[in-house]
């Protein structure tokens, strides 16, 4: 990957200066105002079922492009974390206690927007015994029975390494198993987490893989990352089978995040793509404004004629 160099100014298409840095966003990640129809469709959905969703609660540059095309993806377990990772804009702090009633409404929600491809996260709930999975089953469950024809991947915490937590996850039948690494290893304390983490999550893959779950695994880059450690977070996860990708630019929620690093640009990204298929990922996105559940529809066709 060759060294860009970001630009100091802005021209008058870009999307200027973020409010939390000093340096200038490139004009690649400029992103349009909601005007779909559907977009209004989905907001009034998620109200009116009073459902939390990622794009929301993490501020996800793609909200508009999602919503637009029907697509969301669900935040179980409520909307406040018990962990204080460095990067993350989802609430953090004391939750209140669970909803069974989740698994319902998000079964209705997708099958009142016609949903054919369900995807399901959660915030850390280290509070509980079993981090929630009982619920990521039950709302699993749940909508697969409402919506028989539904695809759901799952993006899942790490329950501490809990191998009966995460199986009974697998057990209900979830067509991908997705678990972030987020970043390299020698990033994890910067972004508030312990070393050993990084392991941790690895393992979580690892397992889900030989419990005959199809896995899938997201990096951020931007925090200060070098090439070097890129190829080996790439290689670390193919060594636990993780065949499905997606790689994205961090970009900073609030003032009490860590700082961005710097800006990748697309061709970057590409040369990254590139790299992970040669490593021998199944599918790969990579791009600036892609997140874990960016275009998650097409990855899973795209590759389950090999599965």
């Amino acid at each position: 990957m060759r060294n860009i160099q970001i630009p100091t100014q802005t021209s008058p298409v870009d999307i200027g200066v973020d409010s939390h840095t000093s340096v200038p966003k490139p004009p690649w990640l400029k992103v349009r105002f909601p005007t779909h129809g559907d977009f209004f469709r989905v907001a009034g959905t998620l109200k009116k079922n009073g459902l939390h969703t990622i794009c929301q609660s993490a501020r996800c540059p793609n909200v508009s492009e999602c919503w637009s095309a029907r697509t969301a993806t669900f935040l179980i377990l409520g909307n406040i974390c018990t962990r204080n990772c460095a990067f993350c804009a989802v609430n953090k702090g004391t939750p209140l206690p669970a909803s069974i009633e989740e698994s319902r409404h998000i079964a209705d929600a997708v099958s009142a927007l016609g949903i054919e491809y369900v995807v399901i996260t959660s915030v850390t709930r280290d509070d509980l015994a079993d981090g929630g999975a009982g619920l990521f089953a039950e709302t699993v469950r749940t909508v697969k029975k409402m919506n028989p024809n539904a695809k759901v991947e799952v993006l899942i915490p790490d329950f501490k390494g809990d191998e009966t937590a995460f199986g009974r996850v697998i057990e209900s039948g979830p067509d991908i198993l997705n678990h972030n690494l987020e970043t390299t290893e020698l990033r994890y304390p910067s972004i508030n987490r312990p070393r050993e983490n990084y392991q941790r999550s690895l393992q979580v893959l690892k397992k889900a893989r030989e419990m005959g779950a199809l896995t899938k695994s997201g990096l951020m880059v931007g925090l200060g990352e070098s090439e070097d450690e890129i190829m080996k977070t790439l290689s670390d996860l193919r060594d636990v089978g993780c065949d499905l990708l997606t790689i994205g630019q961090y970009l900073r929620p609030n003032k009490g995040n860590i700082p961005i690093s710097r800006y990748y640009a697309p061709e970057e990204f590409e040369g990254i793509q590139s790299r992970a298929l040669g490593l021998g990922f199944k599918a790969v996105e990579a791009g600036p404004l892609v997140r874990s559940s960016y275009q998650a529809h097409k990855m899973f066709h795209s590759i389950r004629q090999g599965f």
